[in-house]
């Protein structure tokens, strides 16, 4: 039997990662921890289900912490997760069975199926949200440049069939918590890209991106399918370029 090691970064995830650890506790031969500075009780819950627990600081792009996770695990299988992540029992099933049959697979795409706003989002390019989260140990490892980029992984991969289910945005606040971050990185990405603040990059950045993705995300991925949620959800992915673009000028006057 191959042995999974399950990996996560958190920071004050007290609120989501006894669901996420409970459904991988008789999926992981070992669960590894990076935490970020966490001041609640997420540690207690970690050590709850027996996680060797890696200590540090909080970086803004929070896969680096993904990746001591991923470097410091001891099986023959890498399973990386979120904290608002949890394994179904037919993905645990589906997963255990892939990894002692496939020899020469070396990663796994997993299907995710993401909660928004009181509802599974099925369009808008939001299901199924593939997502590459399992690997052989030393195949795979995350870029740490974006906070939506997937794990790279030397060799064959190929496609699961069962569900992750991400609990990502139980309510907006905690969505808005979100969407700050990220437009702060994104604003961060755009001053190191060499972009400057002129005429051109505004209209880009206020007008033409946010036209485009809403328009691609609502109408062409048929987001309208899922209502209220699904207008909300394409309407703020739209207007996180201007929002970080706004910060980006600010910072640089």
């Amino acid at each position: 039997m191959q042995k999974i090691s399950v990996v996560l970064a958190v920071y004050n995830e007290e609120d989501n990662l006894k669901n996420c650890l409970e459904s991988v506790k008789d999926l992981a031969w070992e669960i590894i921890i990076v935490d970020g500075g966490s001041i609640d009780k997420t540690l207690n819950i970690a050590r709850q289900f027996g996680a060797k627990i890696i200590q540090t600081n909080n970086p803004a792009v929070f896969h680096i912490n993904k990746n001591k996770a991923i470097d410091a695990a001891s099986g023959d299988w890498i399973l990386q997760l979120d904290a608002d992540e949890v394994v179904t029992a037919e993905l645990s099933e589906e997963i255990i069975k892939s990894v002692n049959s496939s020899k020469d697979i070396n990663g796994y795409w997993i299907p995710r199926k993401n909660f928004f706003l009181g509802m599974f989002l099925t369009k808008g390019g939001q299901y199924p949200d593939y997502t590459l989260r399992l690997y052989k140990k030393g195949m795979g490892r995350l870029p740490a440049k974006d906070v939506h980029e997937q794990a790279s992984v030397d060799g064959e991969v190929r496609y699961l069939k069962s569900d992750l289910v991400h609990f990502r945005d139980k309510d907006f606040s905690t969505y808005m918590e979100g969407f700050n971050t990220y437009t702060d990185l994104l604003a961060t990405q755009t001053s190191q890209s060499g972009t400057g603040v002129n005429l051109i990059s505004f209209i880009e950045y206020i007008f033409i991106k946010p036209a485009f993705w809403f328009v691609k995300t609502f109408f062409r991925h048929k987001g309208y399918v899922d209502g209220f949620p699904g207008f909300i959800f394409a309407l703020f992915s739209a207007l996180r370029f201007p929002v970080a673009y706004l910060k980006f000028m600010i910072k640089s006057i």
